[in-house]
C-alpha cells in the first residue's frame, strides 16, 4: 500500500491506494487523481505518493503517473484539451479562440463555455495500458 498527498495541501490531504504493481509509483512519484465526488467526476488532481496520513481509498482505475509536460504554441477549435479549473485537470474542447493565447473551452458534461489563457490549458491525453496516448486534432486534407 501506498499513500498520496495533494501538492497542493501538504499534510491535510491523503489517499490510500490499492493497486498490485506499485513499482511504478515510488514514494516522491508525481500522479494524478481522479475523483468520484459529486461535482469532480472526470477531474483530475495532482499528488505525490508519501507515506503518511491515510484518508481515502482510490481504484487503481483512478490514479496516473503526472502527464510529460508538452510545450503547445496554439490550440485549434475542436481540439480536446484539460484546463486547469479548481485546483484539477477537467476535460473540455476549444470551442473559439478569444485572442493572443485566450481560448473558450466548452465542457460536455455540465454544457457551459470558459474562457482559458494558454498557461491554463494542455493537450489532452488518456492513460492506456501504461502509455500516455494523445488525443490531439490530427487534420486531413482531400485533394479534388
Amino acid at each position: 500500500m501506498a499513500t498520496l498527498e495533494d501538492e497542493q495541501f501538504k499534510g491535510s490531504h491523503s489517499i490510500e491506494l490499492e493497486i498490485c504493481n506499485m513499482d511504478r509509483l515510488n514514494k516522491g512519484a508525481l500522479v494524478e487523481v481522479c475523483s468520484d465526488e459529486d461535482g469532480f467526476q472526470g477531474a483530475w488532481f495532482a499528488a505525490t505518493v508519501i507515506n503518511q496520513f491515510l484518508i481515502d481509498v482510490v481504484d487503481s482505475n483512478h490514479i496516473r503517473p503526472h502527464p510529460i509536460h508538452e510545450a503547445v504554441n496554439h490550440f485549434c477549435v475542436v481540439e480536446e484539451v484539460d484546463a486547469l479549473y479548481n485546483d484539477g485537470w477537467w476535460v473540455g474542447v476549444i470551442s473559439k479562440v478569444v485572442g493572443k493565447q485566450k481560448y473558450e473551452v466548452y465542457f460536455r458534461g455540465i454544457d457551459e463555455e470558459m474562457v482559458f489563457k494558454q498557461s491554463d490549458l494542455r493537450r489532452h491525453q488518456e492513460w492506456i495500458y501504461g502509455k500516455w496516448v494523445s488525443s490531439s486534432l490530427e487534420v486531413i486534407q482531400f485533394g479534388f
